[in-house]
């Protein structure tokens, strides 16, 4: 198996020293290609997604994530046209100058080279990472997981057709086979894959970061928080933590804890008041419960217990955490944040400048819902993942993110002396 992976590993670096030779004219008429074949090949895709939602639970958080539909297909081809739209972030000159010498050093933007992407449950992950890969000159390997297999097979065979068609490489990207020995292969690919970024839960970050031998760029678990301040205004609060908890909960940038001023306890029922119609479950601690209970729907109102904070649901679950003061809240923030996006409700400016300076994470909104912590809302385009680590790339990671850079020095048979 190992040997094997190793010979797709070396088309695949072989693959994307051609990319180098892409026109971004081509590229981006590739790219447009796809969005066209995704949609006339909606039923194909449809019917190879419904194989892999077949055998998974209909409760399970993953399934939303998994089931890909006509109107999602279109969107996604929507997205694809759109990366095609955006500027070549190659070859960029990111600096200049002439040494005394004569020498003149240039620094400009260049692509990673080989990048492997290693997800769970995400079949439009296969989509995005092969569109921002193509763009950015990148070769990529993905590792999708086996409750996806059937749909990502669908998605790339569709791309490599189109690939075909251009008289393109097909090893600029490929699907792993979706069993562990896969992705121990992959975190091992020390001189074919230049860049890993994992995509899903904490645990298999976790796992990535811990087992691979290639750097790595940690994304997607998110454990958001949303305070609500004593100065905090109660509609722009309510509307604010509705929209970032049932707006889509099974993705990173959902809700997944409230914490509330125990100055504005009396307002709790006010904020909590729309989450009943999606039924989602509280875990309040003691105050919060106190002041919920009589005015929220008993059998979701629960108990909160020490599981409950720093706790990434992924589900129609939210914990809600009482604080005596502004510094209990970036306490709270500090011991249970994953670094993803933090909010502040507030009408005090001081208070939120200060949140601004004082939390770590790579998103920090002020009276803005955390479900904007996406590469397209960001004018990104498609994003290739949130990165919650600090080297490199931070926040939602478009073309510019997945690119390096090389220095480029010219001169006139300038010697070193000293």
């Amino acid at each position: 198996m190992t040997t094997d992976l190793n010979e797709t590993f070396a088309a695949v670096k072989a693959a994307s020293r051609e990319l180098a030779l892409l026109s971004d004219d081509t590229i981006n008429q590739i790219l447009n290609a796809v969005a066209d074949a995704t949609v006339a090949e909606t039923s194909f895709i449809l019917a190879e997604n419904e194989k892999d939602l077949a055998r998974m639970d209909k409760n399970d958080p993953k399934y939303d994530r998994l089931k890909l539909t006509e109107e999602r297909l279109k969107g996604i081809a929507a997205d694809t046209c759109n990366v095609a739209t955006l500027p070549s972030p190659l070859g960029k000159v990111l600096k200049e100058t002439v040494r005394p010498n004569g020498m003149r050093l240039t620094k400009i933007s260049v692509p990673f080279g080989v990048i492997g992407i290693i997800y769970e449950a995400r079949p439009n992950v296969s989509f995005d990472v092969f569109s921002l890969c193509l763009k950015s000159g990148n070769a990529c390997i993905l590792k999708g997981g086996s409750d996806a297999d059937c749909s990502n097979r669908a998605i790339i065979s569709v791309i490599h057709e189109v690939l075909k068609r251009f008289n393109v490489n097909p090893h600029i990207v490929e699907l792993l086979p979706a069993d562990r020995e896969a992705t121990t292969a992959l975190l091992n690919a020390v001189g074919y894959v230049d860049l890993i970024i994992p995509r899903g839960s904490s645990g298999l970050i976790n796992f990535v970061r811990e087992n691979a031998r290639i750097p790595v760029i940690e994304t997607g678990a998110g454990i958001c928080h949303t305070y609500f301040d004593e100065f905090g205004d109660v509609n722009k609060g309510a509307d604010i933590i509705h929209n970032a908890k049932t707006r889509r909960v099974s993705v990173c940038n959902a809700l997944d804890c409230t914490i509330v001023h125990e100055k504005r306890l009396a307002e709790l029922p006010v904020l909590c008041q729309k989450l009943k119609d999606s039924n989602v479950i509280i875990y309040a601690d003691l105050q919060a419960y106190q002041a919920l209970e009589g005015h929220y729907p008993a059998e979701l109102l629960q108990p909160a217990t020490e599981e409950s904070f720093g706790t990434e649901f992924l589900d129609y679950k939210m914990a809600v955490k009482t604080v005596k003061s502004f510094e209990d809240a970036l306490g709270h923030i500090q011991e249970n944040s994953s670094k993803h996006s933090e909010c502040i409700v507030t009408e005090n400016k001081e208070r939120a400048t200060l949140f601004i300076k004082i939390v770590d994470a790579a998103c920090v909104y002020t009276n803005v819902s955390t479900a904007f912590t996406d590469g397209a809302q960001f004018g990104l385009g498609a994003e290739i993942g949130i990165s919650t680590q600090k080297l490199h790339a931070r926040g939602p990671m478009g073309l510019e993110e997945i690119t390096s850079y090389k220095w480029i020095i010219e001169g006139d048979g300038q010697t070193r002396r000293n």
